[in-house]
């Protein structure tokens, strides 16, 4: 039933509470195979009034912010590739991909373009002001999927 699984992660221990899911459903489904996914938003402009900032200020700030953005790339490959070791030795195929852009956005490009048939996401619980203040990725990843989600609550996580 499920051959492609998408398990979105943003490298916290919330997150990785689905893992335990994860395993669970691919022992059910010994041919799925489970393609870890991480997000990393790209750095926010900070040039938008560069009257004031000389070409080669300009050129030295991107430079760093590029750099900075890559480590992120490379770091957030490293974490997900700990976490494909850590399934595979339990579990069936997995893979990972580090994808850029607003996270809720890419995340369902994702699904959609893949062809995925089911995602495991976690969220906090959070309810009321709170969600409503910091949103919620799973959140509009079920609103935006038009495949099963599986939503992973954190125990002890409310309001």
């Amino acid at each position: 039933m499920y051959k492609r699984i998408m398990v979105p992660l943003d490298g916290s221990d919330l997150a990785d509470r689905v893992l335990p899911h994860v395993k669970a459903l691919m022992s059910a489904f010994p041919s799925a195979a489970a393609v870890f996914v991480r997000v990393v938003e790209p750095s926010p402009s900070i040039f938008d009034d560069t009257a004031s900032i000389s070409s080669t200020s300009r050129e030295k700030m991107i430079a760093d912010l590029k750099r900075i953005e890559e480590k992120r790339k490379s770091d957030a490959a490293a974490y997900l590739e700990g976490v494909v070791q850590k399934v595979t030795s339990e579990a069936g195929e997995c893979t990972s991909v580090v994808l850029s852009g607003r996270v809720a956005d890419r995340l369902a490009e994702y699904i959609e373009n893949q062809d995925m048939n089911l995602v495991i996401i976690a969220t906090h619980g959070r309810s009321g002001i709170s969600r409503w203040v910091r949103g919620s990725i799973a959140e509009r990843v079920l609103g935006a999927s038009r495949v099963p989600v599986l939503m992973v609550r954190a125990s002890g996580n409310a309001g």
